[in-house]
């Protein structure tokens, strides 16, 4: 997904590049783009990079990983390495929107405007669960969080560099109804942690590149152990 992360002015949500079939003819160069999977036996790595060609002109872009992780029960998963870091909510922006064209009071406006302006939070929690509709960029994000309760109730390892925000996401009851290639009872069974830079844009000057990368990792609990058991 490139170009731009939510809502935009100039086309799709999210950008073009999701929604576009890749091609390996040359286009002009105003931008080139590489993306490189590594699959392993207990790992997959991603590898993304953007170069700037032009001479004069620089551009900015908004990059996301759109991990889908597939859970037995959202419910029970726990994301690590997000205490203390500062979030938006997109999900308080949008309900406030919503207040907003319901009843346009001056309470709602106040909020409306303080969330449109870029309202930013801090978390609390020593782990994040997520048990209702939830869409936050956490800014600032360490480079590892581990998901719990992953791949027949295993733990993985999310290891990114470069991307300095963590997205998560997942649609809940009504929103996952509103999408049209999203089951209506999917919801439990999926989680995005996602890597991206988002909460500020990338500006690529000329001549320039930007790379980015994430490995996921299940954790395999007896190795841990063995290891563990080696260093005592």
């Amino acid at each position: 997904m490139a170009a731009q992360y939510g809502a935009w002015s100039f086309g799709a949500q999210h950008g073009f590049a999701r929604i576009t079939r890749w091609n390996l003819e040359r286009p002009p160069e105003r931008f080139r783009i590489t993306y490189r999977l590594i699959l392993r036996e207990k790992e997959l790595h991603f590898h993304i990079g953007v170069y700037n060609p032009s001479k004069e002109l620089s551009f900015t872009f908004n990059l996301l990983l759109h991990t889908y992780l597939k859970v037995p029960d959202v419910r029970r998963c726990q994301i690590t390495g997000l205490h203390g870091c500062t979030f938006i909510d997109k999900v308080r922006w949008n309900l406030l929107i919503s207040c907003y064209s319901i009843v346009c009071t001056k309470i709602f406006f106040t909020l409306y405007d303080k969330t449109r302006d870029g309202a930013i939070y801090q978390e609390g929690r020593e782990v994040v669960a997520v048990n209702e509709w939830t869409d936050r960029i956490y800014q600032h994000t360490p480079q590892e969080h581990i998901v719990t309760n992953v791949v027949s109730g295993r733990k993985m390892r999310i290891h990114k560099y470069n991307f300095p925000d963590t997205v998560i996401w997942n649609p809940w009851v009504d929103k996952a109804r509103e999408i049209t290639d999203f089951g209506d009872d999917e919801f439990p069974n999926m989680l995005c942690v996602e890597a991206g830079h988002v909460s500020s844009p990338v500006i690529l000057l000329p001549g320039t590149a930007f790379e980015a990368s994430q490995i996921m990792q299940i954790i395999i609990e007896g190795n841990v152990s063995r290891k563990t058991k080696r260093n005592r």
